[in-house]
């Protein structure tokens, strides 16, 4: 072992109080007593908590920690924390460095701050975070964080991490129940496990601060198409740029610190684009690791001399950046459940979570389409660079041919021809990687997992996943309930797998989803298609899914409906400051730009035929310019004029901002796109397209 690979191993999760460090530094009964809290459910006594605590502050000193904070992640999206001292007051003036179980367990922050959509009044602030021991606190810039949950002083749930520890711990209680009709009576916990790919783009950072609109709205609100973008297709995992690569391992160090398994790095497709995928984990750890990635992707940039821009769709006219979420089930024995076996029992266990998610996605895909439902990805979904935003499922030629077999009861070839019968014949073996992967597919099965592809890379993964568990647990309970009253366990088994493909083999579809005859096909199967966010929110709350999260304990119906309304929200709010931003940067910067150039060019004019020469260049010019200002800046009024007519109820506010806002932004654009053409370069107020996607 050389001692490059000792340094990574030393630097892997030094800043992280995890596991090993804590049987290191607390009693083994205090030990034992946290294993259950995980494993069990068990809360922790109050002298546990302080041993566990006060462990956890001496680790976090001797790592240069001066503070600790409550990490949560709010309906925001984003993190949020709030840091106080260890430092307690001392007789003669000293200090003392104090942390207690009690700190350790809860906190209070202000909750009335926060987005929670009716759940709180503005007067009412009490709320509180809870630690999640399920989740490893860490030493980041001289703090200890600890993760945390977030609800309200009546106790909703006011976060992302709540709700997804529920739909863990359902999905696990079903999956359970399912395993033993199997015979299988060790394993104890079924876990959701979730891989993460995060696409982002750089850019200088210099370049980056004379953009007013990436840096109020996370996108270029103008930009002329430069003479060159992807068209080459030679950035994708091409050769990385020093000052890039330098990035990377910056990135990755800080990363490993932290205990994430940041693996795969890359170009992607457009210019200064780029991907960082991490290996899989368990789906509570990896939310919180990708929202870490994130944080940590924007400061190491600025380390480096750039910004990081998360925004799905920065520039126009070159491919956006997705979020594609990899999600499984395994066992704490060990095994993956979408992976086939090779025995009867295993494929006929295999073929019934499949069944059951099939059956969840075609069932509930408006609550899985609406979680990646947001105004920065409605620039993705449906272009030729991400999934439609049809929901379908993406099995492959092998697999499909299994599928077919049950619902037709034929023959499956494989070398010869054979019956298949569930539990008695042994299906073809399938490999891990047994089908072409389908990028135009938002969710494909890629041989053990099945890969969502919809999410945009700006968004936490926690809404997605919460879907993908409570779908599954609601499918795998009803299965459950059927088989465990069962006489002929096999019978009625191949009976249930043969009326589920049947009944729900229109959400299969393996062929390209970019084609535009597959909307026509969609809409024959009774598929929904709800194109952008305004199509696709007012399905968040509706009855059949209040159903499906209620019956699921995940979500109260108030708790479900404030979500919907947070989402309506954000989505107006929004597109409400990027049209704003660009009423100021057409009124202050494009149009006194075009009008400069204009008189410059006029002056021209008069230069040329004062001295008997024509101006027929500078005077065609100068009409395109004159008209394209005019039309501009009627468009801006218009745009202005609109915004006033916003409607103040969320749903009709959006469905207006939708329809009306969205075609005032892109007519002004148009025309301010058109006058950054004719405009001269040292007239145009900020910079182009060229200069942003290749200052690397």
């Amino acid at each position: 072992m050389d001692s490059r690979t000792n340094t990574m191993q030393e630097l892997f999760g030094s800043m992280v109080f995890n596991e090993e460090r804590m049987k290191e530094r607390i009693s083994p009964m205090a030990f034992g007593a946290w294993k259950k809290c995980i494993t069990e459910g068990n809360s922790l006594d109050l002298a546990t908590a302080n041993e566990i605590a006060e462990s956890m502050k001496q680790w976090a000193l001797e790592k240069g920690a001066t503070h600790y904070t409550h990490w949560f992640q709010p309906m925001t999206g984003v993190t949020a924390e709030k840091h106080d001292s260890f430092i307690a007051p001392a007789e003669g003036g000293r200090i003392l460095m104090e942390f207690s179980g009690k700190e350790l367990i809860k906190g209070e922050p202000d909750a009335s701050s926060f987005p929670s959509g009716g759940l709180r009044a503005t007067f009412e602030a009490r709320g509180y975070t809870a630690w999640d021991p399920t989740s490893f606190a860490f030493v980041k810039n001289g703090s200890l964080y600890i993760p945390t949950v977030f609800c309200s002083y009546g106790g909703q749930a006011l976060d992302k991490k709540t709700p997804l520890l529920r739909s863990m711990d359902e999905v696990s209680r079903q999956a359970v129940r399912i395993l033993r009709l199997f015979g299988d009576k060790e394993t104890r916990r079924v876990t959701a496990q979730v891989g993460p790919e995060q696409e982002y783009f750089l850019i200088d950072k210099e370049i980056y601060e004379k953009r007013k609109d990436l840096k109020l709205t996370g996108r270029t609100l103008f930009g002329n198409k430069p003479p060159r973008g992807q068209d080459l297709g030679d950035h994708y995992y091409g050769q990385l740029k020093p000052r890039v690569a330098a990035f990377m391992a910056d990135l990755d160090e800080e990363l490993w610190r932290v205990g994430v398994l940041s693996k795969t790095k890359h170009n992607e497709v457009a210019p200064s684009q780029h991907e960082m995928a991490p290996v899989y984990a368990d789906a509570n750890a990896a939310c919180d690791q990708n929202q870490l990635a994130m944080e940590l992707m924007k400061t190491v940039a600025d380390r480096h001399g750039f910004h990081c821009l998360l925004h799905e769709k920065p520039y126009a006219g070159v491919n956006g950046s997705g979020k594609h979420d990899n999600w499984s089930l395994s066992t704490d024995t060990g095994r993956n459940l979408f992976r086939p076996g090779s025995t009867p029992r295993q494929n006929a266990q295999f073929l019934l979570f499949l069944a059951a998610f099939i059956k969840g996605v075609d069932e509930y895909q408006e609550a899985l389409r609406v979680t990646v439902a947001t105004a920065g990805n409605d620039h993705r979904l449906g272009a030729q660079e991400a999934p439609p935003a049809i929901i379908s499922v993406f099995l492959g030629d092998d697999l499909d041919a299994v599928v077919e077999s049950i619902i037709n009861g034929t023959p499956l070839k494989e070398g010869g021809k054979r019956s298949l019968t569930i539990g008695v014949d042994v299906l073809p073996a399938i490999p891990q990687d047994n089908t072409d992967r389908n990028r135009t597919s938002p969710m494909a099965f890629t041989g053990n997992k099945f890969e969502f592809r919809s999410l945009g890379s700006a968004q936490s993964i926690s809404g997605p996943n919460i879907a993908l568990n409570t779908i599954m647990a609601q499918e795998l309970k009803e299965f459950a309930d059927i088989l465990e009253k069962s006489r002929d366990f096999q019978k009625d088994l191949q009976k249930l797998l043969k009326k589920v493909f049947t009944d729900h083999r229109r959400i299969i579809f393996n062929g390209n989803g970019y084609d535009e005859n597959w909307v026509k096909e969609a809409k024959k199967r009774g598929l929904a298609n709800l194109v952008s966010t305004a199509d696709a929110l007012p399905y968040y709350a509706c009855p059949k899914n209040v159903k499906l999260y209620g019956d699921n304990n995940i979500y109260t119906e108030e708790e479900l409906k404030a979500r919907a309304v947070i989402h309506m929200e954000t989505y107006n709010t929004t597109i409400e400051i990027e049209a704003r931003t660009m009423i100021d940067m057409i009124a202050h910067d494009i149009l006194p730009a075009a009008s400069a150039f204009s008189a410059e060019l006029c002056d021209r004019i008069a230069a040329k035929q004062g001295a008997g020469l024509a101006a027929k260049y500078e005077t065609g010019l100068a009409k395109e310019l004159s008209q394209l200002t005019d039309l501009l800046a009627a468009a801006n009024e218009k745009l202005s004029k609109d915004m006033e007519r916003i409607p103040a109820e969320p749903d009709k506010a959006m469905a207006y901002i939708h329809h009306t806002i969205l075609a005032d932004m892109a007519k002004a654009r148009d025309y301010a796109d058109r006058l950054e053409a004719g405009t001269d370069a040292e007239y145009w107020p900020f910079p182009t397209y060229s200069e942003l996607m290749f200052s690397e």
